[in-house]
């Protein structure tokens, strides 16, 4: 496999690693109640943000199973941190991969996590020859789960009150997408070409 080449260019969005002066921009949508719901990891206040600042600039690239590759997403015109996205290398025999997002909300709606995550499958399935990528979401998270529908990926799996997450049983879905399934949406399709990495 090649070196990857970043940050990656869309339409309207650079994603780039993450930055330390990328704190205040990270903070700002991080901590909120709204991203909190459903976040697997707290960051309440600006001190647990620095330190998921700090997980989330380690993770820079895919070597091995475990490793985590975060993106942040940058809107071009204003250079503004808007969100970023995840691919999780979980397991090589199998060639599975995870991917996770989190947008502001001031930014949601606007398909920029439909443009992110479509670079981040073309990654995951054209870069790391990943075979099969999936995503867990709260069963209440009804925007997450019109945007996994939007990429083309299918529900696999719904877990009833199988966990207390925050003081409550949670509903969690699993979506999924094979890499000979990966047909980018229209939405992303109309992108121009991505910057490829080689």
């Amino acid at each position: 496999m090649s070196s990857l080449s970043l940050p990656i260019e869309t339409e309207r969005l650079t994603l780039r690693t993450f930055e330390r002066g990328d704190l205040e921009s990270l903070n700002a949508y991080l901590s909120l109640p709204a991203a909190q719901r459903y976040a697997v990891s707290k960051a309440r206040d600006k001190n647990e943000v620095a330190r998921a600042l700090e997980v989330m600039r380690s993770h820079v690239s895919l070597q091995r199973p475990g490793d985590t590759l975060t993106l942040a997403m940058v809107r071009k015109g204003d250079k503004q941190l808007i969100g970023h996205v995840s691919l999780h290398w979980s397991d090589a025999t199998a060639g599975q991969g995870e991917v996770r997002f989190v947008i502001n909300p001031s930014y949601s709606g606007q398909g920029f996590a439909c443009e992110a995550l479509g670079a981040l499958f073309d990654l995951a399935f054209e870069h790391f020859r990943i075979h099969r990528v999936f995503a867990r979401c709260d069963g209440r998270n009804h925007h997450s789960i019109k945007l996994m529908q939007s990429m083309g990926m299918r529900l696999e799996a719904h877990y009833r009150e199988h966990a207390l997450f925050q003081g409550e049983w949670d509903e969690e879905l699993h979506f999924a997408m094979l890499d000979r399934e990966w047909n980018r949406p229209s939405k992303v399709r109309e992108l121009p070409q991505r910057h490829r990495v080689a």
